[in-house]
């Protein structure tokens, strides 16, 4: 490969994890600790390398959109990418940062609708970079099911 397409790689990474890091700033604290969860609520440990390992798929199936077609070539793919990145972001600080399970709830079915019309639109595009994708919006829709019973349960 030359040297564009490994910069473009390398770019669509680092704006995959900026979101990441964005997102981050919002963390679970006392408001969080002290609220019902209910019992398959996973430990506080395994959100950081699932979501590692979801942000580097998402940058790298970008990436493989963009490689094809550019950014004039799958303009609409690559916008619906960045809506649901926006989004991505925004499920943190709706529900950590403005500690509202419910508005959450509702951004993260949001969320969910721009993920698959990302996926879906990727897929035409490449069938590897909507599969990339498979397990963000299975993550995303666990997500939002565990979302709910903690509005639910509060």
């Amino acid at each position: 490969m030359n040297r564009r397409v490994w910069l473009g790689l390398t770019g669509w990474l680092l704006l995959c994890f900026a979101a990441a890091a964005i997102g981050s700033q919002f963390t679970p604290g006392t408001w969080y600790e002290q609220l019902d969860k209910p019992p398959w609520t996973p430990p506080d440990g395994v959100f950081g390398p699932v979501w590692t390992v979801l942000y580097a798929m998402m940058g790298v199936s970008a990436w493989l959109v963009w490689k094809d077609a550019g950014f004039a070539g799958a303009r609409g793919p690559l916008r619906l990418f960045g809506v649901q990145l926006v989004l991505n972001v925004g499920w943190s600080w709706v529900f950590f940062g403005l500690e509202s399970p419910g508005a959450a709830l509702i951004e993260i079915v949001v969320l969910w609708v721009a993920i698959l019309a990302t996926l879906v639109a990727f897929w035409r595009r490449q069938a590897l970079a909507g599969a990339l994708l498979l397990p963000y919006l299975l993550w995303v829709s666990f997500a939002a099911a565990l979302n709910f019973e903690i509005w639910r349960l509060n």
